[in-house]
């Protein structure tokens, strides 16, 4: 058992002087301070990696003792930490041993749990963080089944009663291509309206891949042998697919409330496996398969994992369809990529992200049918009135009603930068003492698309 006030990096403890943070305690009381809960995946790593306004530098951390995914975590850190350029200056207090999760509710050492790592855990680390009166900021996904959803709705309403706020990372609305694709479809000279769609040309449509080998903050990813295990990480089809709902709501239906009793209603949906060979798993995860695996395996020994799935359903009566794909390695210079389109009655609006695009995102513009005559002039008053707020947005001809969508660089952020937005949004919505409107009932909404998917899926 590892005691407060010690950072543990590469089997060593160092001593934290957390005494500058404890006089800032001491003179603010509205200081936000972290608690890093059992940090099993990057993106608890990836939250630290800006340093924010208010926010005690002293993060206790509470893990098992098994210290693998915790020694990652915290390698993390440091790296943040020891950078060249605009280094932070994290101080990680580390509890280790079986009763982290009481010893935190019982230390009660900060206000908000950050929580990003095994997705089975999760929605019991949510429900009793929030019965402890404890703000939550978590990864997605928060629930990956229907008795997982049922938790989470119970979290949120006793969030509600105990008066903390409980919120997923949404890092893709950061994403310019995503937010600009929303900003154009709100312009209806440009977009008219959203249509309807059907079940075989949806209205919106989102498609991502992506890879179980990839580099994180300039380094191979090195994965834990549970993220293969979908009892523990979840399938695909719930945990990726998370974001893409999420933005089919966020751009389709900004700011509206979705009630998932009412207004959703799925049509079909579909689940299927990507093969690892043990090659490839040893790659990702430094290890052999490990015995928990190996139900999951065919007469080639390869690994079957459900990472796949496809969502058919209507929001408001607007057919959606979401799809993720998961391939081992993505090939010499691409990585995860994204398709997006948005039907409007007027115009498309898509984004593409294959070779094509050097597999950077890109937002088209398409007129609808035959080129509206004026479509040109509408397409330069749409840009401009973007511009306003982005500015440097501009618009290239390709050819007749197509128009490619140019974004400077100053705009575009990556997916790591995307977590600081996303937490220094959250901070926003503590300092208000209270979230949009429609931010929780849409949540719901989602993990109720997710979760019911996977339901219909697994009976097929």
């Amino acid at each position: 058992m590892k005691a407060a006030g010690l950072l543990l990096l590469g089997g060593a403890m160092v001593a934290c002087n957390n005494q500058s943070s404890k006089e800032k305690q001491e003179g603010d009381a509205n200081a936000i301070r972290l608690i890093t809960l059992d940090p099993g995946h990057f993106h608890a790593a990836l939250v630290q990696k800006s340093m924010y306004p208010n926010v005690d530098s002293v993060v206790h951390v509470y893990a098992p003792e098994d210290g693998k995914d915790l020694k990652a975590h915290l390698t993390l850190i440091e790296s943040y930490n020891t950078r060249m350029e605009d280094p932070t200056h994290w101080k990680e207090e580390v509890y280790t041993g079986t009763d982290y999760l009481q010893k935190m509710i019982a230390d009660k050492k900060g206000n908000v749990v950050v929580l990003a790592g095994n997705n089975q855990k999760k929605i019991d680390y949510i429900t009793q963080s929030i019965d402890a009166g404890l703000n939550v900021l978590a990864d997605k996904p928060m629930a990956i089944d229907v008795a997982g959803f049922e938790k989470l709705e119970k979290a949120f309403a006793s969030a509600k009663e105990k008066k903390v706020l409980l919120y997923d990372i949404m890092t893709e609305r950061f994403e310019i291509t995503a937010t600009l694709q929303k900003e154009f479809s709100q312009i209806s000279a440009l977009f008219g309206e959203l249509q309807m769609g059907t079940l075989e040309e949806p209205a919106i449509t989102k498609e991502s891949v992506h890879h179980f080998f990839k580099n994180v903050s300039g380094k191979p990813l090195i994965r834990p042998t549970w993220f293969f295990d979908v009892n523990q990480q979840g399938e695909g089809i719930v945990d990726v697919t998370t974001h893409l709902v999420d933005l089919v709501q966020w751009e389709g239906f900004p700011e509206q409330v979705i009630d998932y009793k009412k207004d959703i209603k799925l049509l079909n949906a579909k689940r299927w496996p990507t093969w690892l060979g043990a090659a490839q798993f040893k790659k990702a995860t430094q290890e052999e398969f490990p015995d928990m695996l190996k139900g999951n395996m065919n007469e080639k020994g390869e690994l079957g994992v459900f990472a796949n799935g496809e969502i058919n359903y209507t929001i408001k009566n607007v057919h959606a369809k979401v799809v993720v794909k998961w391939n081992f390695e993505a090939p010499e210079g691409t990585g995860d990529t994204h398709y997006s389109i948005m039907r409007g009655s007027k115009a498309n609006l898509i984004i593409k992200q294959g070779k094509e695009e050097n597999y950077k995102p890109v937002l088209y513009l398409e007129a609808v049918g035959e080129e509206q005559a004026d479509f040109e002039k509408i397409v330069q008053e749409a840009v401009a009135q973007i511009a306003k707020q982005y500015t440097g947005v501009a618009a290239e001809k390709l050819k007749a009603g197509y128009y490619k969508i140019n974004i400077p660089e100053v705009l575009k952020t990556n997916h790591e930068e995307h977590f600081g937005q996303v937490t220094s949004n959250y901070l926003s919505y503590l300092k208000e003492g209270k979230l949009p409107d429609w931010e929780v009932p849409n949540m719901i909404a989602k993990y109720y698309v997710t979760t019911k998917a996977l339901e219909l899926a697994k009976k097929k």
